[in-house]
């Protein structure tokens, strides 16, 4: 990660919680065009897929195909909903800044869109993933305090406990690859999945991969993987349920964590609850997965 020393050598205009100008006027035609074929091809695979509070985010902020967001008035909306603002950064910021923003309900995006080459995959987020990803769900009044108190516990995590691998582990399973069964069956709410044209219909219609039941312990306790689709995610059963159990004092968790087992991403251990294709659940060790 560049120092901040030398990314203001790129943007002068950088402050000293890593926010730049976004400097709207200056993407060009191909950029915008980036941002539709990326965004109409989404809207093809979402529905029926992605959940419908994700759904709902995207019309509730005006999101649309025309145009890369000008974060000032994406801000404006959000912060009507939810009290949430976007904010521009030129690249990953380091955790103490990450947790700040979320801590204040400012959500960081990288500023720039990815290559023509990049379409299918892209290492590290740009303002597709991070906009299109990760802002729907903040006008979600409940996933919007749940992201709040996840940079809150952040701060304290970096400052009390040393368990940032724990808690990168929650934000992996669950805000970038989160999974939620509703009434009409398995969707997707994690901006990872959403933002993929590829791993948004893996997730959910794939054999391959292991959709266990949501548990706090076991998520952090859950390795996962940053160069291939997930082999594991994690089903919570409502936002509610997600905030409910991460809406904690971590501190007995954490000194517990410090000891026994690390699982691989591909672990399914007799105690899990796995979801089947046809969304009902068994007890791993018990049955066969359909």
């Amino acid at each position: 990660m560049p120092t901040l020393d030398a990314l203001r050598r790129l943007h002068p205009d950088i402050g000293s919680d890593y926010t730049i100008p976004q400097c709207w006027g200056r993407y060009a035609a191909a950029e915008h065009a980036i941002w539709r074929t990326l965004f109409e091809r989404q809207l093809k695979i979402l529905p029926g897929r992605a959940c419908q509070e994700f759904l709902d985010g995207l019309g509730k902020l005006n999101l649309v195909s025309d145009q890369i967001p000008d974060f000032e008035e994406l801000s404006e909306q959000l912060q009507a909903l939810t009290g949430w603002r976007v904010v521009a950064v030129p690249s990953l910021v380091p955790d103490d800044v990450f947790f700040e923003h979320l801590a204040n309900r400012r959500f960081p995006a990288g500023q720039f869109i990815r290559k023509p080459e990049q379409l299918g995959y892209i290492e590290e987020p740009d303002v597709f993933h991070d906009v299109f990803g990760h802002v729907p769900m903040l006008a979600h009044p409940v996933f919007a305090d749940y992201m709040q108190a996840y940079g809150k516990g952040g701060q304290r995590a970096l400052a009390e406990f040393g368990a940032l691998k724990n808690l990168a582990r929650l934000y992996w399973y669950t805000v970038e690859f989160g999974l939620i069964e509703q009434k009409d069956g398995l969707r997707i709410y994690g901006s990872g999945i959403v933002s993929s044209s590829a791993e948004s219909v893996y997730a959910v219609e794939s054999p391959s991969p292991n959709r266990i039941g949501f548990e706090l312990e076991r998520v952090m306790r859950t390795d996962y993987r940053i160069d291939d689709f997930q082999e594991s995610y994690f089903v919570i059963s409502s936002f509610e349920e997600l905030f409910a159990e991460t809406y904690k004092d971590f501190a007995a968790l954490y000194a517990k964590l410090a000891a026994g087992e690390t699982y691989k991403p591909g672990d399914v251990l007799p105690e899990d609850s796995v979801l089947t294709r046809g969304t009902h659940t068994y007890r791993a060790g018990s049955h066969t997965v359909i």
